[in-house]
């Protein structure tokens, strides 16, 4: 016999993607009726419009009709702004570490110190050499691995992450909190997101650090990441500083390609991390080559630029990358303009990759 009772804890385990937490837990499930084998309720969303509302729908329907329901009918209404502010303050409480007496509580623990979030900026000398495409594609390579990982798209004046990984989405916002952006298992926040029609970011240097620190403060990342991936914007200005400062652990990967005037920029975006104290976990060289259908390899802007950058920082040559374009077609499920396929060459040099940085960010943790 269906009871309201079992209705309840049928859809206890039933999440809001978005949050990842049970719609029952979040008071999400209203004015549940039960009428011999048919089953009514409202569902109450965060926002109205919710982009997750289908899946929603699907999974509220599915656990039900595994309990025994033969039919079911969904009404979905959304939060008063009352119920949103509440909301929000319950995902910020339960994302602040505690605070011993006399400190101040954290909004967000993924600046503690005692997190456990590994940040890896990503960061070359002069704009054009790739760094955003191996922000992205080393972003869902160590979520192919298993990982949580999340990028920040920190280039404010040049973001481009969101039309990389194809993303139409816009964030959901809950009274004061943001809840990024998922695709292909990675969480992304990114200035793209809140710019109407690609329109141009025109801010001083303050504005920039102040966005920056939002995207740490204002947005629920849910569950602890394993990786945080930072784009940044190419040179050594406000925004890298800021990175510097607010960021103290992180770790950096320099971009290059082979030309000795683009190795020779990017030198100094090393050079900054050495001097705040940053370690860098290595360079990767974009652009290595061009590969001919005959298997000849055409080296278009010279050799040795990633190699030479490498000694010049004492550190390692992560990865050569060729040039190339990934092979996917709008109509695939999960499409992304810019990610490579795990099978593909480019895809496998990319998890070669990926499987590095963990071995070295494991080695430097323990």
């Amino acid at each position: 016999m269906l009871t309201k009772e079992k209705v309840l804890e049928a859809l206890r385990d039933v999440k809001d993607p978005e949050i990842n937490r049970s719609l029952v837990e979040l008071n999400m499930i209203r004015d549940i009726q039960i009428e011999g084998n048919t089953i009514s309720l409202t569902v109450v969303l965060t926002i109205t419009g919710c982009p997750l509302k289908a899946k929603i729908e699907d999974d509220v329907v599915s656990a039900l009709r595994a309990l025994g329901a033969e039919e079911v009918r969904l009404q979905f209404g959304a939060m008063t702004d009352e119920e949103r502010a509440a909301l929000s303050a319950q995902l910020r409480g339960s994302q602040a570490p505690k605070a011993t007496p006399g400190q101040t509580p954290l909004l967000n623990p993924i600046l503690d110190k005692e997190s456990t979030t590994t940040f890896i900026a990503v960061t070359s000398g002069k704009g054009g050499v790739g760094k955003s495409t191996v922000t992205v594609n080393l972003a869902v390579a160590l979520a192919r691995l298993g990982k949580k990982v999340g990028i920040i798209d920190a280039d404010i004046y040049g973001f481009s992450v969101p039309d990389m990984m194809n993303i139409e989405q816009r964030p959901t916002v809950i009274g004061e909190t943001i809840l990024p952006v998922e695709k292909q298992n990675v969480k992304v926040m990114s200035m793209g997101f809140f710019v109407e029609d690609n329109a141009p970011v025109i801010w001083r240097g303050p504005m920039l650090g102040k966005m920056l620190r939002n995207f740490f403060t204002e947005v629920h990342w849910g569950e602890e990441l394993d990786y945080l991936l930072l784009d940044l914007p190419p040179g050594t200005g406000d925004m890298a500083l800021d990175v510097h400062t607010m960021i103290p652990q992180s770790m950096e990967i320099v971009v290059t390609t082979p030309h000795p005037t683009a190795a020779f920029v990017a030198a100094r975006a090393g050079a900054m991390a050495k001097r705040t104290g940053h370690e860098i976990l290595g360079i990767v060289e974009n652009m290595a080559w061009y590969e001919a259908k005959d298997g000849t390899k055409e080296y278009v802007f010279g050799r040795g630029g990633g190699a030479k950058l490498a000694e010049t920082l004492t550190c390692d040559l992560l990865a050569q990358i060729p040039l190339g374009q990934p092979e996917n077609h709008p109509s695939e499920p999960d499409y992304s303009p810019s990610v490579y396929k795990q099978d593909s060459a480019i895809g496998q040099i990319y998890m070669d990759m990926a499987k590095r940085v963990e071995q070295k960010c494991e080695g430097t943790t323990k």
